[in-house]
């Protein structure tokens, strides 16, 4: 398995962000094949975690590039920074 974890700063309305995550790009994630989970994570003070699994590697880089284009065109005005992007493979897990 291999996951991406994306960390946004700055974030301006993280409600918004979230409500537009779980409309908009969830649907689109769970279609990337080798889906496993996804979450958006509210950590406070203009920060948000996202975390997605797949089955491998392709999967996780088809997501980034999903990513990327989703905030581009649907986030932008509520995620002014670029996130700091970190993928690896799952060496453990429970």
């Amino acid at each position: 398995m291999y996951a991406v974890v994306r960390r946004y700063e700055g974030v301006t309305d993280p409600a918004e962000a979230g409500r537009r995550v779980d409309e908009g790009f969830v649907p689109l994630l769970r279609q990337v094949p080798g889906f496993v989970a996804y979450y958006w994570v509210d950590a406070g003070d203009g920060v948000m975690l996202s975390t997605s699994v797949y089955e491998d590697q392709a999967g996780a880089e088809e997501s980034v590039k999903r990513a990327a284009a989703f905030v581009r065109d649907q986030l932008a005005s509520l995620l002014p920074h670029p996130p700091q992007v970190t993928a690896g493979e799952v060496v453990a897990a429970g």
